[in-house]
């Protein structure tokens, strides 16, 4: 492969102001050909998948299938038949776990708050009391609840966690290691989104869906689910040109290949045509962009005739030295030299900022380096603050959930002091500027987390 088309694409997703992104995995044959980190994300962190964790649900699917567990033509009403009264003969009777793997239920948009709305305790029975817009098959809707229904019949007819049936049959094949899922209710993990991983996990999916199921010696799930799965099942016209390419069973058809996506620049491309994988997590909300660079800039390289060495050795030298820019800070105001311990209230979002469950955040410069308090209404997080430089950290309140963090900041005009906080396990930062003379703070989001924001939900769970 091209070094110099991987280069060009650190450069043109580097330079672009719409696009941050953290990771990068490239796979040809089988063999890892490049990959890079933008500090302070690592290689070793797992991170929020977003909608990548569909792609694992599909994957859970096959295991499903081949067990004779469920069937793609299984009713919903068939594994959760305690709900048949109330659905009566509407169509939601008719909807099968082959509508819901290809996003085909018949309803014309997500409906995740009418699920949850209508049974916050069970969004599945919730989900069939809202009946499809049309026949199931006919339409697609990227609908949460497709999955979510999905996820649950699999842990209903395993008796296990998502996870917990993976483990055995994917993530321990594959040496995947530690995981998290995000639970609703308690007990049911979500399938639609919440699984914490590593990039490298994303890159082990996406090879073996390219080597068609198999890993190794052995054949993990059948080819011909690999072969329907990342096929068309029902067309899509989502506005943008990668996302109207159809749709298979939780896997996107692309201008080339296929793949999974999560929000905020997750993806695992898969390219049959060139026998190769590429993995990114990010932070954008510009996914058509990343896919656009890698189009125009990687995808070339993938048919070069000729390896460049000189190239290859400026790749390796450019892919140890990604990072992301620190907060860009004036030289400190003399009124201001020293913060002993200051707590500054949140104040109502404005144009340019966004709302936070965060109620008030503290800074304290009294000890060795400055130190920031986040306050929830039930929950804080303290860490250090990096002068110049990300300074990585875990909690230090023993009452706050283990959210790894990664902050910098300083003093962007003689009234002003910014925190930016980077989220280690997720696609998320934010920045908060705390005004002195106002006693307040306004914090703006890189990219809102799709539940608001919060703590607990901002980390990997752990059992």
């Amino acid at each position: 492969m091209d070094a110099a088309a991987i280069a060009a694409f650190v450069d043109a997703v580097d330079t672009d102001p719409a696009v941050e992104v953290h990771g990068l995995m490239v796979l040809r044959h089988g063999q890892v050909v490049a990959e890079g980190w933008w500090a302070p994300h690592t290689a070793e962190r797992t991170r929020l998948l977003y909608s990548i964790s569909k792609s694992f649900t599909s994957t859970a699917l096959a295991f499903a299938l081949d067990e004779g567990l469920v069937d793609l033509d299984d009713t919903v009403l068939r594994h959760f038949p305690e709900y048949a009264d109330e659905v009566g003969a509407s169509q939601s009777a008719s909807i099968t776990l082959r509508h819901l793997a290809s996003m085909a239920a018949g309803h014309r948009h997500d409906m995740w708050r009418e699920a949850v709305a209508g049974d916050p305790k069970d969004p599945v029975r919730g989900f069939l009391l809202s009946p499809p817009d049309e026949a199931p098959g006919n339409v697609f809707a990227y609908s949460q609840p497709c999955t979510y229904t999905v996820a649950a019949a699999i842990q209903r007819r395993s008796g296990q966690r998502l996870s917990d049936y993976l483990r055995p049959r994917l993530f321990d094949p594959l040496g995947i290691g530690e995981v998290g899922w995000l639970c609703f209710p308690p007990g049911r993990e979500q399938g639609f989104s919440g699984l914490f991983a590593r990039t490298e996990d994303v890159a082990k999916l996406g090879q073996l869906y390219l080597q068609r199921g198999r890993w190794g010696d052995t054949q993990l799930i059948p080819a011909a689910y690999v072969d329907d799965a990342t096929s068309v099942r029902v067309t899509t016209d989502e506005g943008n040109p990668d996302w109207s390419q159809g749709y298979g069973y939780y896997f996107w058809m692309s201008r080339h290949g296929y793949r999974g996506d999560g929000a905020f620049g997750q993806f695992c491309l898969v390219l049959p045509e060139h026998e190769a994988v590429v993995a990114i997590t990010g932070g954008t909300e510009d996914m058509q962009a990343v896919l656009d660079h890698v189009w125009e800039h990687l995808l070339p390289g993938l048919d070069a005739a000729a390896i460049d060495e000189d190239a290859h050795a400026d790749l390796l030298r450019r892919l140890t030295t990604l990072g992301l820019p620190p907060c860009q800070s004036e030289s400190v105001p003399a009124r201001a030299e020293h913060i002993d311990s200051v707590t500054f209230s949140m104040a109502s979002s404005s144009v340019g900022a966004t709302a936070t469950a965060f109620s008030s955040i503290t800074v304290d410069g009294a000890g060795d380096g400055l130190s920031v308090t986040l306050h929830e209404r039930d929950n804080a997080l303290t860490f250090g603050v990096g002068d110049g430089e990300w300074l990585a950290s875990e909690p230090r309140d023993a009452r706050a959930d283990v959210v790894p963090v990664a902050a910098s900041g300083g003093w962007i005009d003689d009234d002003t002091f910014r925190v930016e906080v980077i989220f280690l396990e997720t696609p998320h930062r934010i920045d908060i500027d705390c005004s002195v003379s106002t006693g307040t703070a306004l914090a703006s989001w890189r990219g809102t987390p799709l539940d608001g924001g919060r703590l607990k939900t901002l980390h990997r769970p752990r059992d």
